[in-house]
């Protein structure tokens, strides 16, 4: 597993931590080189006397140890174990380290630096469009589907819920500015995919309407493209399938719910792979009496009609008024940037085309509205530095989550123990606290450094 850890630190990781952080992990590669060239030195001088037997014991049970550490199989096991042992759900200070609080709306301040158990079937179904990268590693690693309940999750939820149910204002949030277009920025591994991912859980057990892209950039990268000549933009009908499934997987009873309210011919494209309508045929419209569930489904149907019922989602998603519908949008900087498609302009010329120039992009990019809306940066997938203020977004909708506080770390690496992730023996606050300065508050680092404390 160490080997595989390893393999995987992204050098986007990397680039994050300190020079001196860097100097720290390789004196420590090499602390452990050495450690092992000694341990084999041991065992050739073994006949010498009783204590260096005594001190290859010692090499060898340090070994298994370590083994037992890092081999999933022989980890999964203990903490199976564990689980009957109540005692180890000890966070810092002797307080619960697990939250009983049992749904992500009932959660409150007394809840930060705890840890919320999900139910993976449960996850899964909430958020079949797919789990951000950042939660399936956090959860293979450490053996468990809990994540850290932070005060930034909480205020950014508290937000929505207010624009919905004015009402429950309390007397202490007099003064605070709610807002409905929100973009999520910080650095890197601040958890903002995490945060957005929550936020849409709880919304989605709110009974609302949300549209949820875990993935922006799929949206300007692969598959056909085709400029329109009806929209002068350019289509994806590939993403636009994948986007309108995506939508029905969780909103399928919402939507039947809910009449379109456009009546307006939608607008028909080059279809994937297979060209132009017959006959001259360039646009559709919905049956009278059609539902949002009809439209998202004869884009699914009809490959030349996808991008154009995306576009037409987007319009009918602003006339909603039943419920409350969410718009929320991770990896959203991809949306401000060239996206991989070029248009050939000579022979042996081509221009890139922005994200701005493709419809699906263009339909739902603006926050320039009274939607509740909500993007996450994501720097895995950066290509760039944006400009602070941003077209089509209002000038303070930014919002920067910060990384862990030293609190958050130390529930973070009572956790990480509590998940065998590290050795207890060697498990103190000095040695958390360094890992905690050494990456930055970096929560990929600290993770990926955890298993190497001594």
């Amino acid at each position: 597993m160490l080997r595989s850890v390893l393999r995987g630190k992204s050098a986007t990781g990397l680039k994050s931590a300190q020079p001196w952080s860097l100097s720290w992990k390789m004196n420590y590669a090499a602390k452990n080189t050495s450690t092992k060239s000694n341990v084999k030195k041991a065992k050739k001088t073994k006949s010498k006397g009783d204590a260096d037997a005594s001190s290859d014991a010692a090499a060898a049970a340090e070994r298994d140890v370590d083994a037992a550490l890092f081999d999933d199989n022989a980890r999964a096991r203990r903490l199976a174990a564990d689980e009957n042992n109540p005692e180890l759900d000890a966070g810092p200070n002797g307080r619960p380290l697990f939250t009983s609080t049992p749904s992500l709306s009932q959660l409150t301040r007394k809840d930060t630096c705890s840890y919320y158990k999900f139910k993976m079937e449960e996850l899964n179904e909430v958020l079949p469009e797919g789990l951000p990268m950042g939660m399936v590693k956090e959860f293979e690693e450490s053996m468990r589907s809990a994540l850290l309940i932070r005060q930034s999750f909480l205020d950014l939820r508290d937000n929505y819920r207010r624009i919905v149910d004015p009402p429950l204002w309390l007397p202490s949030s007099k003064g605070v500015k709610i807002k409905k277009q929100m973009v999520l920025d910080g650095h890197v591994s601040c958890g903002k995919s995490i945060v957005l991912a929550m936020l849409v859980h709880w919304a989605r057990d709110e009974g609302w309407l949300v549209f949820y892209v875990p993935r922006g950039w799929e949206w300007t990268h692969g598959g056909f493209f085709y400029k329109n000549p009806q929209t002068d933009l350019w289509d994806t009908p590939v993403q636009a399938e994948n986007v309108l499934k995506d939508f029905l997987k969780f909103n399928e009873s919402h939507l039947k719910k809910l009449p379109c309210q456009i009546l307006d011919p939608i607008p028909l494209g080059e279809g994937a792979g297979v060209g132009w309508m017959k006959d001259g045929i360039d646009s559709m419209t919905m049956p009278e009496g059609s539902s949002l569930y009809d439209l998202v489904d004869t884009g699914i149907k009809h490959t030349h009609a996808a991008v154009g019922v995306v576009v037409r989602l987007r319009k009918e998603l602003s006339l909603v008024k039943d419920i409350p519908v969410l718009i929320a949008i991770d990896q959203y900087n991809n949306w401000f940037t060239f996206s991989e498609y070029e248009e050939a302009v000579t022979v042996r010329s081509t221009r890139p085309i922005h994200a701005r120039e493709l419809a699906m992009v263009k339909a739902f990019r603006s926050m320039m509205h009274d939607d509740m809306m909500v993007g996450a940066f994501s720097h895995s997938t950066a290509v760039g530095k944006l400009r602070q203020e941003l077209p089509d977004v209002p000038v303070d909708a930014r919002v920067n989550l910060p990384r862990y506080t030293l609190d958050e770390a130390e529930t973070v690496f009572y956790y990480y123990l509590r998940q065998r992730l590290l050795r207890r023996e060697a498990f103190s606050e000095e040695s958390w606290k360094k890992i905690y300065y050494l990456s930055n508050g970096n929560g990929a680092e600290m993770r990926w450094l955890a298993p190497l404390m001594r």
